[in-house]
C-alpha cells in the first residue's frame, strides 16, 4: 500500500514509517505540515494517508482540518487520523459525514504495532477503524442529548461497539453471548431505529449515524 505520514513529530514520523515499511507497505512521502501534506496527496495519489490532528503552524487544528479537506473532495480517499487526546467535535464532524476508508485512533494505540498494522489495513481497503476512547466520548455528549431512549443499556453497549467497527462475532466474545444472542440485539437495534432492509445501504453504519447524529 502507497502511504503519505503527515506527523510533525520526526521522532513518531519516522517510527511509524519504519513499522508500515517493515509491513512491506511503501511510504512515499512523509511530511511535517498540513499543506505539505495537501501538495504530498496531490502529488502521490496514495492509497492511504495517516495525519496527526495538531501540526505547525499553530498546533491546535490544522492536521484534522486538512483531513476533513481531503474527504470532502474525495471521500472514498482512506484517511487515518492519529491524535494524543479525542478531539471530540472534528472526529464527530468526520465520522458523520461518511464512515468510508476512515479511521481514528489515539497515538498510544500505534504501539500496539499488529493492532496498528490491522487498522492501516481496514481504512486502506475502506473499512472503518474508530479507537473504542473516541467513540466512548462521543457517545457520552451526544447520549445526554438523544432521543432514542427506545434502546435498552444492552443495545447501546452492542450499538458503541459496532460504532468501533466490531464484527458480529467479535461483539460476541466481548460482551461472552452467542453470536447468535449479539446478531438478535443488532436486528432490534435496526427495527428500533427503524433502520428497513436496503440493498443499498449499510445498515450498520446508517445505526451509528442516527445515533451520533441525535
Amino acid at each position: 500500500m502507497r502511504i503519505v505520514i503527515a506527523e510533525d513529530s520526526a521522532l513518531l514520523r519516522a517510527g511509524i514509517e519504519r513499522i508500515l515499511i517493515d509491513a512491506d507497505h511503501d511510504v512515499v512521502a512523509g511530511v511535517a505540515d498540513a499543506t505539505a501534506l495537501l501538495h504530498a496527496v496531490n502529488q502521490h495519489k496514495p492509497d492511504l494517508v495517516i495525519v496527526d490532528v495538531r501540526m505547525p503552524p499553530t498546533f491546535t487544528d490544522e492536521g484534522i482540518r486538512a483531513a476533513a479537506l481531503l474527504r470532502s473532495q474525495n471521500p472514498e480517499s482512506p484517511v487515518l487520523v492519529l491524535s494524543h487526546y479525542v478531539e471530540e467535535r472534528y472526529a464527530a464532524d468526520l465520522i458523520t459525514s461518511d464512515t468510508r476508508g476512515f479511521g481514528y485512533l489515539l497515538k498510544d494505540r500505534v504501539a500496539d504495532v499488529p493492532a496498528f498494522l490491522d487498522a492501516v489495513a481496514t481504512v486502506g481497503a475502506g473499512g472503518t477503524v474508530l479507537d473504542p476512547e473516541v467513540v466512548s466520548q462521543i457517545l457520552v455528549r451526544t447520549h445526554r442529548r438523544s432521543t432514542l431512549t427506545v434502546l435498552t443499556e444492552r443495545e447501546h453497549t452492542v450499538l458503541r461497539l459496532m460504532a468501533e467497527g466490531k464484527t458480529n462475532s467479535a461483539i460476541a466474545t466481548t460482551l461472552h453471548i452467542s453470536v447468535g444472542s449479539a446478531e438478535k440485539h443488532i436486528a432490534s437495534i435496526f427495527t428500533k431505529l427503524n433502520l428497513v432492509p436496503d440493498e443499498s445501504e449499510n445498515r450498520r453504519v446508517l445505526a451509528v449515524l442516527r445515533y451520533l447524529e441525535s
